[in-house]
């Protein structure tokens, strides 16, 4: 940094301050959070070895039943596991989890807070309180944290509280500006902490739309503050007469990182939960990877067998080699350009446990 430089960021007395050559503290992402999903890992971050950004907040948007609150779940569990030191902040505003639903995905209890909130205020309150305090400690004291709030669309506002207990039916004007000074508070403490940040939120149809279109409930906050917004969608697996899950349809909404209006598809299995492998045979069509010949998939190596198939066994036809080239091409499918998010992503084995 020049000398000239040098003064004029001293003199600002923003201890936050840089010189691009350093790096942008808050803002540049140095690592992902996986989310179990190697389809959705390549939507968000370009690289199918990503994930969700470090020092960001992400928005998973949908109707009631879309899989919101197992996303985060499923994201809360990847990100314990990855961070043996790690823990979780959960705010649940709709008493949408249960203790159950952590132990059946072998989430240590002892690392996952459970916060319930029932006002946009007290929300802000108690986690601006943390991310503050987060913030005051020594480096050395300081570990990985995830926040997840669960749901936005649920919260209420202290005045809409106290309307409701005095029987007055008007509508609650504030909570849309509320919500947005909220996440013009929270999007930099996050940043300049590390810490990231998942929000579930509901979807409702826009009335007098031209085209059928969704839209987040809360107003236009959360929309400039999320770094990423994923509107999901839904369709019932079935065997047979039996429901045995849903592929959910992932449509990035927002992004900073990747192209938006990028879509690809997951499947949630009711026993099994997230597949980690699914959507990327599409990838690897698309790509040269594989071959579609008639209702089969052909492997570089020549082996041919049904989708189905692949899926039910993907560690053992998804090699190294074959991973490789197809984070190669989330790279090329899913970034701007030569964008070089990928060389951030911290190494990984190429393999899930």
């Amino acid at each position: 940094m020049s000398e000239f430089l040098s003064k004029m960021v001293s003199v600002s007395g923003n201890k936050y301050a840089k010189s691009i050559e350093t790096g942008i503290e808050g803002s540049d992402v140095e690592s992902f959070v996986d989310t179990g999903s190697y389809s959705l890992n390549a939507l968000l971050s370009g690289s199918i070895y990503g994930g969700i950004p470090d020092n960001k907040i992400v928005a998973i948007a949908g109707e009631s039943a879309t899989g919101k609150t197992y996303f985060s779940i499923s994201i809360v569990s990847q990100f314990l596991h990855d961070h043996p030191d790690g823990i979780v902040l959960y705010f649940d505003s709709e008493q949408a989890v249960t203790s159950n639903m952590f132990h059946e995905r072998n989430i240590d209890p002892t690392r996952v807070a459970v916060f319930p909130v029932a006002t946009v205020e007290d929300f802000r309150h108690q986690a601006i309180q943390i991310v503050d305090n987060y913030e005051d400690l020594p480096k050395k004291d300081k570990k990985p944290m995830m926040i997840v709030l669960d749901s936005l669309g649920m919260l209420s506002t202290s005045k809409e509280m106290t309307d409701t207990a005095e029987g007055k039916g008007t509508r609650d004007m504030t909570r849309a500006q509320m919500i947005k000074s909220t996440f013009r508070v929270l999007t930099l403490k996050l940043g300049q902490a590390g810490i990231p940040m998942i929000m579930t939120n509901h979807t409702y149809d826009v009335i007098g739309s031209m085209f059928p279109t969704k839209q987040m409930s809360g107003g236009s906050g959360l929309f400039y503050a999320a770094s990423t917004i994923v509107y999901l969608s839904r369709r019932k697996v079935k065997d047979g007469r039996d429901i045995t899950g849903n592929i959910i349809h992932c449509k990035l909404y927002k992004s900073r990182l990747t192209k938006e209006n990028a879509q690809i598809d997951v499947h949630l299995d009711y026993k099994e939960g997230l597949h980690p492998y699914y959507g990327l045979v599409d990838l690897g069509i698309k790509y040269d990877i594989f071959k579609k010949v008639g209702n089969r998939i052909e492997l570089p190596d020549g082996t041919k067998l049904y989708e189905k198939s692949l899926y039910k066994d993907a560690p053992k036809y998804f090699t190294d080699d074959i991973m490789h080239q197809l984070d190669e091409a989330a790279n090329k499918e899913f970034t701007y350009g030569n964008n070089e998010n990928k060389k951030k992503v911290k190494e990984k084995d190429s393999k899930k446990d």
